[in-house]
C-alpha cells in the first residue's frame, strides 16, 4: 500500500461540455514545474468529473467532447517521472450527463424532488442512488482505471449513506415485506445499499491490484461509525475552514480519526471560499496554519486546487502551497508514526444516538463547543466513541446529550472504579428514558427546568469575572442534592419572555432566589445542569468556559502539560515510540470573520518566551526545537519537566528525547 504522503494536492477538474479546448495547453514540463514549486509529492488527478465526462479514452464512458488526448495518462506519467504519486478521482454520486439520460437513477425525496438541486430547471448537479443501475455503470469505470492506469489509489467522491425514496428503493423495501413509510426500514436499506457499493468496489480493486488505497468521500467522518471508516484503506478529512466547515471541525474530526489506528490526512483548500472557486486565494499564513494543524493532530496534509479547463496549472496557487509545504517537508520526520497523548476523552454526542432523528452534519454543536473549550483551556484530549478504551483517560466528558445505555453504564462504572472521573452536562448521565440519573453525581433529577434562559451563580470566583449571577441561554435541568457537594446554584428569572410577561430588550433578570443546585460534585465526578457546550458553541460566553474549566481542573489536578499560550493557541503532545521521544506542538493564529461569516487567517503575530510545564516519568536527555535543532535549557525535578519556548511563529515543535524505561 505504501506510505500515505504528507504533501498532497487534490486537483479538482469539473468541466461542462460547453467548454471547448479541454487540456489543450497542458504541458508535462509546466505540470512538473508547478508540483516542484509547491513541494507536492502526491496529486489526485481526474478520471471522471461531476459532469460525467472521462479525461481519457474509455470503453465504458465517454471522453469529454472538448478533449483530444489521454490527459489522465499524461498527468500520471508526468508526476511519476518526478516521484509524485497519483491517486485517481472518480465521481460516484454525480454525473450530470447521465442524470439527464437516466433520471430514474437519481435520488428522490418523499415528494419526488431530486438531491443537490430539486429539479431540472435549476443549474446544478443531481445525485445518483446507488441502489440503481448507476452502480454497475460506475463500477465498470473504476475497473477500467484500475486495469489501464498506474494509479496510486482511487478517490471516490460523493459516496455516502444517502436518504432516498426513488422507486428502486421503494420497490426493494416492499420486496422485503416492509413498508417504505417506516423510517427504520428505509434506513436499513440505505445502510445496505452503501455497504454493498463499498464491498463491490473493494472486490474489483483487490482482484486487480491488491493493496491499492481506496477512499470513499462523503465530506465528513461520522463519530461512532467505525464500520463506515473501515470501508476505506485510509481517511481523508475534508475540512475547508472557509468553505463551511470552520476552524473547529478539523480538530474534532482528527482527534477522533486518531483513535482508529488508520492513516489519515486533513484536506483543506487554497480557495478563499470553497470548492469550485476560480481566482480565489487564501493568505499563505492560513495555509501555513492549516497544514501545521494537520501535523499537530497526527495527520498528513492535502490542499484542494482546481485546474483551468485548458490544463494549465496556476503558478500563484503553487507558490502559495509551496510556502506551507516547504515547512511541512522539513517537519515530516517528527510527525510519522505518532500517538496522541491525552488526559481527557470526549465521548462524541454525534454517535450517542440522540441525533437519529437529526442526521449528523459537519459539526454537532455539543461536540464543537466542548472541543473549543478544551482547545482554549489547553487540555490534551481525544474524541472517543463507545468502543474506545476509557481507562486510558483520567477524565471522560459526556457533552449535553449522552443518555446512558446499559453497556455504557457498565463501561463508565468500571472507569470510575479504576480511578477515573466524569464531567457530565445537561441531559448527560440520565437514563435512556431521561427521567433519572444512572451515574452517581450526588444529585436526583426533578425535571427539565421550565425557565430558559436562566442564571448560574457559582460558589467559586471565576478567573476573569468573580462570582455573581451569570446568564446561561441553553436548556437546563432541575436537580436536588443527594449527597453531593454543591459548587454553584441555579437562579431562575422572574418569568420567561412571553406576550404578557417580558422585560427590557431580551430576558428578564434573575429573581435572586435559589432554584436549586447548578453544579454538583459527587462520587463519580461533576455534573453541570445545562447544555453548556451547546451554549458555548452558540454564544461563546466567557462565563460558561471558565465554569467548565474550573470543573475540569478539579477533576484533573495533574494535567500532563501546562502552558502560557493565550486562548487562540493550541497545544498537542505526541509520542514517537520507536524514537524514544515526545513532540510538543504549539500553534497560534487568530481567525477573524469577513464577508458573510468567512473565517480568515491573515496576520500571524509571533509569541515569545512561552513557559511549558510537563509531567514526565522518563528521564529527559535532550530538549530542542524542530526542525531548527536549537537546544533548549530545561529542568527536571522528579516527574516535572520545565522549559521555555523562545519564539512561536505560527507553529513550533519541541522535541523531548528521553531514556527508555526498561
Amino acid at each position: 500500500m505504501g506510505d500515505l504522503r504528507f504533501r498532497q494536492v487534490h486537483l479538482d477538474f469539473h468541466n461542462s461540455e460547453a467548454i471547448p479546448g479541454i487540456g489543450r495547453n497542458f504541458s508535462r514540463k509546466q505540470f512538473q514545474q508547478m508540483l516542484k514549486i509547491g513541494h507536492v509529492n502526491s496529486i489526485t488527478v481526474f478520471s471522471k468529473c461531476h459532469h460525467g465526462w472521462a479525461y481519457h479514452p474509455s470503453k465504458v464512458n465517454e471522453m469529454h467532447p472538448g478533449l483530444t488526448f489521454d490527459l489522465l495518462g499524461e498527468m500520471i506519467a508526468a508526476a511519476h517521472e518526478i516521484g509524485v504519486k497519483t491517486p485517481v478521482y472518480i465521481s460516484v454520486g454525480l454525473d450530470e450527463k447521465m442524470a439527464r439520460r437516466h433520471p430514474e437513477w437519481l435520488i428522490r425525496d418523499e415528494k419526488e424532488k431530486t438531491s443537490w438541486v430539486p429539479d431540472f430547471m435549476t443549474p446544478g448537479y443531481h445525485q445518483f442512488c446507488l441502489n440503481s443501475p448507476c452502480l454497475d455503470y460506475v463500477l465498470k469505470q473504476i475497473e477500467e482505471v484500475v486495469l489501464n492506469y498506474d494509479a496510486d489509489g482511487i478517490f471516490l467522491d460523493i459516496a455516502r449513506i444517502s436518504k432516498c425514496y426513488c422507486q428502486n428503493c421503494v420497490k426493494a423495501v416492499r420486496e422485503l415485506g416492509k413498508d417504505p413509510r417506516d423510517i427504520r426500514a428505509m434506513e436499513e436499506l440505505w445502510e445496505c445499499t452503501y455497504a454493498n457499493y463499498t464491498r463491490r468496489v473493494k472486490d474489483i480493486v483487490d482482484r486487480n491490484k491488491p493493496g491499492m488505497r481506496i477512499f470513499h468521500n462523503g465530506g465528513h467522518i461520522r463519530k461512532g461509525r467505525r464500520d463506515l471508516a473501515f470501508m476505506n484503506t485510509h481517511l481523508e478529512l475534508e475540512s475547508l475552514p472557509t468553505g463551511g466547515w470552520g476552524y473547529d471541525h478539523f480538530p474534532l474530526s482528527a482527534r477522533y480519526a486518531g483513535q482508529l489506528e488508520m492513516d489519515f490526512l486533513g484536506m483543506t483548500g487554497k480557495f478563499h471560499n470553497s470548492w469550485g472557486e476560480f481566482g480565489g486565494y487564501k493568505h499563505p499564513n492560513a495555509l501555513r496554519y492549516e497544514t501545521a494543524l494537520c501535523l499537530a493532530n497526527g495527520a498528513r496534509c492535502s490542499v484542494g486546487d482546481q485546474m483551468h479547463p485548458e490544463g494549465i496549472m496556476d503558478e500563484a496557487t503553487y507558490l502559495l502551497i509551496g510556502k506551507a509545504y516547504a515547512e511541512v517537508e522539513e517537519k515530516e520526520a517528527y510527525c510519522k508514526d505518532c500517538v496522541n497523548i491525552a488526559d481527557i476523552g470526549l465521548l462524541s454526542a454525534e454517535e450517542a444516538g440522540y441525533f437519529r432523528e437529526k442526521p449528523a452534519g459537519r459539526t454537532i454543536v455539543h461536540d464543537a463547543g466542548a472541543v473549543r473549550i478544551l482547545l482554549e483551556g489547553k487540555y490534551l484530549f481525544d474524541v472517543i466513541d463507545k468502543q474506545s478504551d476509557f481507562n486510558q483517560y483520567k477524565v471522560i466528558i459526556l457533552p449535553d446529550k449522552i443518555r446512558i445505555t446499559e453497556d455504557l453504564k457498565f463501561k463508565l462504572e468500571a472507569f470510575v472504579e479504576n480511578g477515573g472521573k466524569i464531567l457530565a452536562t445537561g441531559e448527560s448521565g440520565l437514563n435512556e428514558e431521561g427521567n433519572g440519573f444512572c451515574i452517581d453525581f450526588g444529585v436526583e433529577w426533578i425535571g427539565q427546568n421550565p425557565y430558559q434562559p436562566d442564571y448560574f451563580r457559582p460558589g467559586f470566583p471565576l478567573n476573569s469575572l468573580g462570582s455573581v449571577s451569570f446568564v446561561i441561554y441553553s436548556q437546563g435541568q432541575k436537580i436536588k442534592l443527594n449527597g453531593g457537594n454543591e459548587l454553584g446554584r441555579r437562579e431562575n428569572p422572574y418569568f420567561n419572555r412571553e406576550l404578557f410577561t417580558f422585560c427590557s430588550h431580551q430576558h428578564s433578570p434573575s429573581c435572586n432566589q435559589s432554584g436549586g443546585p447548578g453544579m454538583v460534585e459527587g462520587k463519580s465526578g461533576i455534573y453541570i445542569a445545562w447544555n453548556v457546550f451547546e451554549d458555548y458553541a452558540a454564544k461563546g460566553s466567557l462565563t460558561v468556559k471558565e465554569a467548565v474549566i474550573y470543573a475540569l481542573n478539579r477533576l484533573l489536578p495533574d494535567k500532563t502539560i501546562e502552558t502560557g499560550l493565550p486562548a487562540q493557541g493550541i497545544v498537542t503532545l505526541t509520542r514517537q515510540i520507536q524514537e524514544n521521544r515526545l513532540v510538543n506542538h504549539l500553534l497560534y493564529a487568530s481567525p477573524v470573520k469577513r464577508g458573510n461569516g468567512i473565517e480568515v487567517i491573515e496576520d500571524i503575530l509571533p509569541l515569545y518566551n512561552i513557559p511549558i510545564k510537563m509531567k514526565m516519568k522518563e528521564k529527559t536527555v535532550r530538549v530542542y526545537l524542530a526542525p531548527q535543532l536549537q537546544e533548549l535549557e530545561f529542568t527536571q525535578n522528579g516527574d516535572e519537566l520545565v522549559y521555555t519556548v523562545p519564539k512561536l511563529d505560527c507553529h513550533q515543535m519541541v522535541v523531548i528525547d528521553f531514556m527508555a524505561v526498561k
